[in-house]
């Protein structure tokens, strides 16, 4: 069989005229949830899929975790629990981190939705609604402890608790905040933001806490409160910096080679020639870039790998494509429509997030529709 025909052969995986396929083992899945379960029981642990499940493709990934015994999901805008409402079970409780923008109440109350209430605002727009419909309404309370991103702040709790007491047409299922540092177990925020979760509830008696992000299970049980919120965990990112990664690789990565060539010695590769060959060197142009997830950043400094070999990238990363240097393999190894490795068992998510200055969440989330996603 030529070159050409065995090419053509490893083509038809991609027989919808992607270039990459990005591999979702939904097992591992599985495993990495029930796994979480354990560690944080008694209390429980929800699942967080926001950005279509950190990139995944939500409808697969929500199905798996219910299937799995997960009840609890939480998304980050109302237009992501809108599209998950009729996929699951309506045992199934879906929450809105974000809170509702101002038009969004009924549709979230017919629903079935979950809001969770980040400052006086919107609670009083959600108490509206429920006194409009005339029927009791569920919410979560969100508290800033010291991120100040999102949540009633501190100094508006008296504020809250009057407001609880003045009406019952809502139901507070429980209290929750967000912790910014828990993926670095040292870190002093942790326990500031932990102290500060405590006196809210000591201020709001009768309600439960939910305070533990990926990173916060591995915190210790104090942390667990009633409820969990694992989301780059689930899909296999590593929850604590500078710790070897409990949880399996769900993810892999694996994009096809467009073009090889030989560059003579004093070659530009790349734009504005950011690479000169210091000597003759065979390249592989592969199909992907920044467009597909892969940040500019690599320039110079990420890889991919080939059978264990790994393949630095030279020149900068294009839109569509960016150059790697195979000189390492033998001639003729890589042609036309062979599949290297980008995310896999040479490469994490955390080494090339490394790689590229920024954090696994930002690889994960941003790799692009392009790919041909295979679940198994």
């Amino acid at each position: 069989m030529s070159d050409g025909i065995a090419s053509a052969k490893e083509r038809l995986v991609s027989a919808d005229g992607a270039t990459g396929r990005l591999t979702i083992d939904l097992s591992a899945l599985a495993r990495n949830y029930t796994n979480l379960c354990a560690r944080v029981a008694p209390a429980r642990a929800g699942a967080v899929v926001k950005a279509n499940a950190y990139g995944l493709g939500v409808e697969r990934v929500a199905l798996t975790l219910y299937d799995s015994g997960c009840r609890h999901f939480f998304v980050a805008q109302f237009s992501e629990a809108a599209k998950l409402r009729p996929l699951l079970s309506k045992n199934a409780q879906i929450f809105v981190l974000n809170g509702l923008q101002p038009g969004d109440e009924i549709a979230c109350a017919e629903h079935g939705i979950v809001p969770v209430v980040n400052s006086l605002q919107q609670w009083q727009r959600w108490s509206g609604i429920a006194k409009l419909l005339g029927r009791s309404l569920p919410t979560v309370l969100q508290f800033d402890t010291g991120m100040s991103r999102l949540g009633i702040p501190v100094e508006e709790c008296n504020a809250m608790a009057a407001e609880l007491s003045a009406q019952n047409n809502i139901e507070v299922l429980f209290l929750m905040s967000h912790l910014a540092s828990a993926d670095e177990v040292d870190n002093q925020q942790n326990n500031a933001q932990f102290v500060a979760m405590k006196r809210i509830a000591d201020q709001f008696p009768g309600f439960e806490m939910c305070l533990a992000n990926s990173a916060g299970i591995f915190l210790g049980k104090d942390y667990h409160g009633v409820l969990t919120r694992p989301g780059i965990a689930l899909y296999g990112g590593a929850p604590t910096a500078g710790k070897s990664n409990p949880m399996e690789p769900v993810v892999s990565l694996e994009v096809a080679v467009v073009q090889t060539r030989t560059v003579p010695v004093g070659s530009r590769i790349g734009y504005a020639g950011a690479y000169v060959a210091k000597t003759e060197i065979r390249v592989a142009t592969i199909a992907a870039g920044y467009a597909d997830g892969l940040p500019r950043s690599l320039s110079g400094r990420g890889a991919v790998f080939f059978m264990g070999t790994r393949l630095p990238i030279t020149g900068r990363v294009s839109m569509d494509s960016l150059t790697v240097d195979i000189t390492p393999l033998p001639e003729k190894t890589l042609s036309l429509g062979s599949f290297v490795e980008v995310l896999g068992p040479n490469q994490s998510l955390e080494d090339l997030a490394r790689d590229a200055g920024t954090i696994s969440y930002e690889i994960l989330t941003r790799l692009g529709d392009r790919y041909t996603k295979l679940y198994r």
